[in-house]
This record gives structure tokens, sequence and C-alpha cells, in this order.
């Protein structure tokens, strides 16, 4: 297989890589995973930077490991070091960055920062969540959906809850791998039109629908229904409003019956057990959750390689 394209490039959205490319890079992430000691040297001398503005489990641990598992160094940098475009400007931070190091993956609140970060230094900068998107995790997903249930194309995901950056990475990875996509949420928090209409014009392509609704019917038939906290980090404040408005769309028992006897669970955590998703849906056995979490690392060891040039 040539990653030689892949070289070098930017992760800001899913919608920056072509299908074809997409599905290479789960095609490594399935190598990585079978057989880890084959990629145990592949980053030798290699560092990545990662930039953090937000708490973080599955993404500092998935990333700082894959690095150390290809045999590279990976440095955590939080905003209470110094916040980027605060203390010194994002246009000199990026130019130091590419003399140092060999990628960037940034955590933050504004989406337009790691566009910034992207189109100004050398070295790749991988997205790993903005208020807008998480490619990261939709990456993971999309792996752990065709571990499951084999090839994408065709396939049904039904998201319940806010519209929110999973929702919207999930909708450009469904555009791109051909999965027919719903999102279905309380009135006033379904996606932004812009991700909606990006991922619409990327699925004519595909053959994938991206559809949004507010009603839970549309669960029936689904492959997989997937969930996330109501209020995301930043919302805190709005919680105690949100959880009268998403009560209903609680992922349950129920609902799951609605969806289907094979209908799998997906969530990318953390889960608000008892809010979003009932016990009984997150440790049954048609849940993946923690194979999505697992996934997280073998998919983002994949990209590490192939954009940071390990193969």
């Amino acid at each position: 297989m040539s990653h030689d394209n892949l070289s070098g490039r930017d992760l800001v959205s899913l919608l920056d890589f072509s299908a074809e490319e997409l599905q290479r890079i789960l095609g490594v992430a399935a190598e990585v995973k079978a057989n880890p000691r084959h990629f145990g040297e592949a980053l030798r001398g290699k560092t990545l930077f990662m930039y953090f503005e937000k708490p973080s489990l599955r993404t500092r641990i998935t990333f700082e490991a894959g690095m150390t598992q290809l045999g590279g160094h990976a440095i955590y940098y939080t905003a209470g070091d110094s916040k980027i475009g605060v203390r010194e400007s994002v246009e000199d931070v990026a130019r130091n960055l590419e003399r140092w190091v060999d990628g960037a993956m940034c955590r933050t609140f504004s989406h337009s920062l790691v566009e910034q970060l992207a189109g100004l230094s050398q070295i790749p900068v991988i997205n790993g969540l903005t208020e807008k998107l998480h490619p990261c995790q939709a990456l993971a997903d999309y792996m752990t959906l065709q571990e499951v249930r084999g090839d994408l194309a065709g396939k049904r995901l039904a998201y319940v809850g806010d519209g929110n950056n999973v929702a919207h990475s999930l909708m450009n990875g469904g555009a791109r791998f051909g999965v027919h996509v719903r999102v279905i949420t309380p009135e006033g928090h379904g996606p932004s039109e812009e991700v909606l209409q990006s991922s619409r014009l990327a699925a004519e392509e595909s053959g994938a629908t991206i559809e949004v609704s507010h009603d839970l019917a549309e669960v029936e038939g689904a492959d997989a229904v997937y969930t996330d906290v109501w209020a995301s980090m930043g919302q805190e404040d709005e919680a105690q409003a949100r959880d009268a408005t998403f009560r209903p769309y609680q992922v349950n028992d129920e609902l799951m019956r609605r969806a289907g006897a094979d209908t799998m669970f997906m969530h990318c955590l953390p889960a608000h057990r008892g809010d979003e998703v009932t016990d009984e849906v997150a440790d049954s056995m048609r849940s993946v959750i923690f194979q999505q979490a697992e996934n997280r690392l073998h998919a983002q060891k994949a990209l590490l390689l192939v954009l940071l040039g390990g193969l």
C-alpha cells in the first residue's frame, strides 16, 4: 500500500480526505490493531505536540500512548501552560512549532484556531476536538461499525441527542463512507446548517443520505444507535434546562427495542449514565462503547503513521 500522498496533510475535518483515503486509513488501523509490534519503531525520533484547552481522558491517553507505541514521543501542553494566541500570536506559535516537532494535535474550543494553525504551519495538524468537529472520534466509530457489521456502504446510523461536534463528524464520515446518517434531536438542538449542507454535498458521491429529524421512530432499522452527553464541555450552566428538553431522547431499553433486535449501541464517552443512556443499555451485549474507545488508539496510530510519514 502506498501512503505517500497523505504524508504532511492536516486533518481538520474528515471531509479533508477522500472516501478512498479514509478507507486506506481504516485499513492501516486494522493492520496496526492486528500487528502492533510490526509498527513499534515506525515513528522513531518523531515528536507530536499535543495542545489541550479542555480536559481529556481518551484523546490525551490514546495520542500519547499511540506515539509511544510507534516509537515516537508526545509533549502534553495545556492552555494553563500558555494559551495559544494570547501570550504569543497564533502565527508565531505555528512558525515555532514547525521548527521543533513533526506534528501537532489540538483539542480546543475554537475551530478557527485549529484551522489557523493548520494553514500557518508546515507540519501536519490534527483536530483532536473543537466546538464544531471531532473527526478522530468519528474515524474510530466507523472503524468499530466496520468491524462489527462489515462493509460500511449502505449501513444505517441513528444519532440521538444533541446536534454537536460528534454528530457533525459522524455526518461528515457517513457522507464519505456511504453510511446513511439520521440525526434525531429535540427542536432547536439540531446540527449546524453549514455542516449539514457540506455533508449532503459530499454524500452525493457515496450515495449516503444525511437526514435530520425530531422523531424517535426514525431509529427503526438502524445498524447502530449513537448518543452523547446532553451538555457538551462549556455548556455546563445549561445542563439543568437541557435535562427537561432531552429527557425524552434518552437511549433506554424501549428505544433500543424500537431500533431493532440487532441494533448496536454506540457512545463516544464520557457517558452520564442515567441521563442520555441507561446502565442497562450501556452495559448490554449490544453495547460497543469500549470497543470504540479502544479503536481511538488504533485509528489515531494509523493517522499518525500516514500523516507523519511512518509508512
